[in-house]
């Protein structure tokens, strides 16, 4: 028997994958194409997870080791139909001798507080809040895909620079330097070529805009700055919705964590997230420690372990 686990994030734009001993020692870590959970699609999704964990193993000198569990947090995996969909292709393909597949909201809550009171904000590629209560409720905000919402998201704030880039093309608005920032970005030289690259555009292909925007805001383009504005007051909305629901108020004292690839500490939008949080949030307290959702995942998996093992 194998004396081993694994934890996978499985996101939008790629999956992370760590393998641990049963002790909670870090062996060896990879990462591959994103995984996220769309409907009909979770042998895509289960496949991807499977060639990345062998990657992993490969790693750490493991080869056809089958670990003891695999707990995975994934992205869309939130409707319960999308989780057993996944956890049957996992478990078709004999990748762990037991499965457990939550949503990446989930393991990284897990990390961030543990089983604590807590909201955890993740802005990647789409966006959710994921909140634990003083009295031990939950709630979420947000997290409703790329086509009804994940405002504040990579993959929302992509879709709205081409909205202002081709805009800014018939006159509809003034002249900004998001044009050429994000014709680079799409990898294109004509304003009418995104026409056919937004029309096959994945969420992760619209994501990876969001640094174009970025560095023109920096760069002090106006419009971009006030795009960016816009995706932080999203995003602080969704805290402030959950604050209210769970901790009475948004002036009750709540801690909060952030992550995902637009949250990591220092980045641009993290740091206008938390000044807005100042006024619209002010109860929240912000913890300034990374939030590694794929350590919260192996730590679902040994506690499923131990408690397999009473």
């Amino acid at each position: 028997m194998s004396r081993i686990v694994a934890g996978a994030d499985g996101g939008g734009s790629k999956t992370r994958i760590w393998i641990a001993d049963v002790k909670g020692s870090h062996l060896a870590e990879t990462e591959g194409p994103g995984s996220a959970v769309k409907p009909g699609e979770a042998d895509r999704s289960a496949d991807v997870v499977a060639s990345t964990l062998r990657d992993a193993l490969s790693k750490c000198g493991m080869e056809g080791v089958q670990p003891r569990v695999l707990c995975i947090g994934v992205a869309g995996a939130g409707r319960d139909d999308q989780r057993h969909a996944l956890w049957q292709e996992l478990t078709n393909r004999d990748v762990a001798d037991e499965v457990i597949v939550r949503t990446d909201a989930e393991i990284a809550l897990e990390d961030a507080f543990g089983q604590g009171a807590g909201i955890l904000l993740i802005g990647g590629t789409g966006s959710i809040a994921f909140a634990r209560g003083p009295a031990g409720g939950s709630a979420r905000c947000g997290g409703w895909g790329p086509v009804c919402g994940d405002e504040g998201g990579g993959a929302w704030i992509g879709r709205r620079a081409l909205s202002i880039v081709t805009a800014a093309s018939d006159g509809r608005e003034p002249e900004t330097a998001l044009v050429g920032a994000i014709l680079e970005a799409a990898g294109v030289h004509q304003i009418e070529e995104l026409i056919p690259w937004s029309s096959s555009a994945t969420p992760g292909m619209l994501a990876s805009l969001a640094p174009a925007v970025i560095n023109a805001s920096e760069d002090g383009d106006q419009r971009a700055n006030a795009l960016l504005s816009m995706a932080a007051e999203e995003l602080v909305l969704h805290v402030r919705t959950l604050a209210r629901k769970l901790f009475g108020e948004e002036r009750a004292a709540c801690p909060v964590a952030l992550t995902g690839g637009l949250l990591a500490p220092g980045a641009v939008l993290r740091k206008r997230v938390e000044h807005r949080m100042k006024t619209a949030v002010p109860g929240a307290q912000v913890r300034a420690e990374e939030v590694v959702p794929v350590r919260g995942a192996v730590t679902a998996a040994l506690g499923a372990l131990r408690a397999g093992a009473h």
